[in-house]
């Protein structure tokens, strides 16, 4: 069978301040060492971006950018990649998207976009079949992301702002159809640009090293996701909000701007609810079997017609629901929609409100919003995203409104990043990760250890410490790697076998193997410090891995592929520490640390000291929290100098 190697990655290097416009090929080795997606971005952000450039410095440095799986047909892998100096943190930010951009932009000749500088006018670049343009964008300049998509080409892959990163909110977000770059504030940091908008067009199919044999593999990896419970029931049927339930049930939904982690009324914005209320049909991005996107339909405003629209995801569900004591679900659809339009973060918008409505609920400050009204919060977000009067505070998220305001122990961020919708006092490892994410109180980039405590079918004892350390290790580093590869995480969620879902969570077996789980940390550490023993590839643990050596012909498996995530890992923690973050920034607010969710039970807050200091040898960092030097020889990344480079 032909072999066709695949060439090295080639970005366009684009300075809005000059205009000027450059080809900027990948070396091999960054390719080898990096792959793609967020750990290249990282890699590249340490030597295009001077240290303490303020994020919306004309200067600072936006990567956007694929994995090389982007664009080939495995499943979920339509996905790109932000990355950028983080609005809310300071450290490194990234941010994961589906949407047609990512590869309508391979299509068009380019892996990715290094972009710097500010443009003198509003404007928008354009890629044509390896041609990059530098447009004016004047008659974009105002528009929500819907009308700004409109505008442009049909058939390109479009990226965009709306007002909320026209005027700075450190949280605005970027839309590609109806997808979103939502978090740690892409969008503000396109806005600073003069960027409005970029639109990207194709027809370039990327090359692939054993064309024949992936796109077999692919045909069974697709097959193996379909039938799994997770990706190929339970997700289809009720989307990510079918989590609230589960949340609930174990005491993990935060509520009442994280004083709880119980609702009596949760079900009310459920994925079930949804499913059975409201639900059109289920819709997808480009390439993925999983299907889970709601499709609701909007109610008629503003003189238009009803129509379908994107539903919300479980974050946007559990804080403008549960979070904010509120339970309407066409409340939740509306308010969900006017985000995206606006390009806002749901997560930090909801989660900024719920700690506005604490402030005024002690007397603190007024913002006219108190828990269980809702009324008014479609007027307020529109506020929020044009920074009008005191709604300007609100816009800069619930860190810098605390310094100002006051409320730090119930500010619920982790170095400045809205925490994402799990309440960790029942659920301590996703507190673990929401301290040690690179960008902040991130589940996702923090490991998602919630599945495997609080809303899976296979679960550790979620209050224990005992092996929290290492499962949350691993979990970073293995969906670092399937970030890099361009695939969407959820493909990775068929790691726990289809048989627990099977037998159900109570079932003896299923309740064993979680007990064993919560004893397995040092076998897992075994495994993370022995990754060169695991040269092979399954479709049971990280497909992935074969998929990218069929398609690059890189010499890639199980452990080389959990490595590359490690190593993505480390090299952004090396990115926050040239920035100024630290161990003391590995923090979670005092609400969760020192404060019971049940009165009378101490042992209901989240032992966060005692986790991390094992977490910390187990990373092979310093009690600093500083990747020594025997673990980044090891993982052959150079050190970081202060100056950079």
């Amino acid at each position: 069978m032909k072999k066709t190697k695949q060439p090295l990655p080639v970005y366009g290097k684009i300075d809005l301040s000059s205009g000027s416009i450059e080809n900027f090929p990948i070396p091999e080795e960054y390719f080898t060492k990096y792959i793609g997606g967020k750990t290249l971005a990282a890699r590249l952000l340490l030597d295009q971006m001077k240290p303490g450039t303020p994020a919306l410095d004309p200067a600072s440095v936006i990567i956007i950018n694929t994995g090389p799986l982007n664009g080939t047909g495995a499943p979920s892998s339509s996905r790109f990649n932000m990355s950028f100096k983080h609005v809310l943190s300071g450290g490194i930010a990234s941010s994961n998207c589906g949407g047609l951009f990512g590869v309508m932009m391979k299509r068009a000749g380019y892996d990715g976009l290094i972009i710097t500088g500010r443009a003198e006018f509003p404007s928008r670049i354009e890629i044509v079949d390896g041609l990059i343009s530098i447009l004016r964008a004047d008659d974009l300049w105002g528009l929500d992301t819907e009308m700004t998509q409109e505008k442009l080409p049909r058939r390109h892959g479009t990226l965009v702002i709306g007002p909320a990163g026209e005027n700075l909110v450190r949280y605005a977000s970027a839309a590609s159809g109806e997808r979103m770059a939502g978090r740690c504030g892409g969008g503000a940091v396109l806005g600073s640009k003069n960027l409005k908008a970029l639109n990207a067009y194709g027809t370039k199919m990327p090359p692939l090293y054993h064309r024949e044999k992936y796109y077999r593999f692919v045909k069974q990896w697709v097959r193996f996701i379909k039938n799994h419970p997770m990706t190929g029931d339970a997700l289809p049927h009720f989307g990510t909000a079918g989590l609230v339930n589960k949340a609930n049930a174990s005491g993990a939904l935060p509520t009442h701007n994280f004083k709880y982690g119980y609702c009596p009324d949760a079900d009310a914005v459920s994925g079930e609810t949804l499913a059975e209320t409201l639900l059109t049909r289920n819709g997808g991005c480009v390439s993925c079997p999983i299907r889970c996107e709601r499709r609701v339909m909007l109610p008629p405003r503003a003189g238009a017609e009803s129509r379908e629209i994107k539903g919300p995801e479980y974050e946007t569900a559990g804080f403008f629901g549960p979070n904010i004591d509120a339970g309407d679900l066409q409340t939740v659809i509306n308010l969900n929609y006017v985000c995206d339009l606006l390009g806002m973060d749901t997560i930090s918008a909801a989660s900024s409100i719920a700690f506005a409505m604490e402030l005024k609920e002690r007397g603190m400050a007024d913002f006219g919003l108190e828990f269980g009204k809702t009324g008014n919060l479609e007027e307020v977000l529109h506020k929020v995203a044009r920074r009008e009067g005191i709604y300007s505070d609100l816009a800069n998220g619930s860190k810098w409104m605390s310094e100002k305001y006051g409320g730090a122990d119930f500010a619920m961020h982790s170095k400045g990043l809205e925490m994402a919708s799990y309440e960790p006092r029942r659920s301590v490892g996703m507190g673990l990760g929401y301290a040690t994410s690179n960008r902040g109180g991130c589940h996702l980039n923090g490991g998602y250890l919630a599945l495997l405590e609080s809303v899976g079918v296979l679960s550790t004892d979620a209050q224990s410490p005992s092996g929290k350390a290492e499962l949350t290790v691993f979990m970073q580093d293995a969906l670092e790697a399937v970030s890099a590869a361009g695939c969407c995480l959820f493909t990775a969620q068929t790691f726990v076998p289809a048989i627990f879902f099977h037998l159900g969570p109570n079932h003896i077996v299923t309740r064993i193997a979680g007990r064993a789980m919560t004893h397995a940390g040092p076998v897992v550490r075994l495994l993370l410090s022995a990754t060169f023993l695991l040269r092979f590839n399954s479709f049971f643990l990280l497909p992935h891995a074969e998929a990218l050596r069929l398609a690059t012909g890189l010499p890639m498996f199980t452990g080389s592929f959990i490595k590359l995530g490690e190593r993505g890992f480390n090299l952004e923690r090396l990115f926050n520490i040239r920035e100024g973050l630290g161990a003391a920034d590995d923090s979670l607010p005092d609400r969760l640390t020192k404060t019971p969710q049940q009165p009378g039970r101490p042992d209901t807050v989240v032992p966060l000291e005692k986790m991390l200091k094992r977490y910390y040898r187990v990373r092979g960092w310093t009690t600093a929290g500083v990747p020594a030097g025997g673990t980044l020889k090891r993982l052959a990344i150079e050190p970081v100098s202060p100056a950079g480079g």
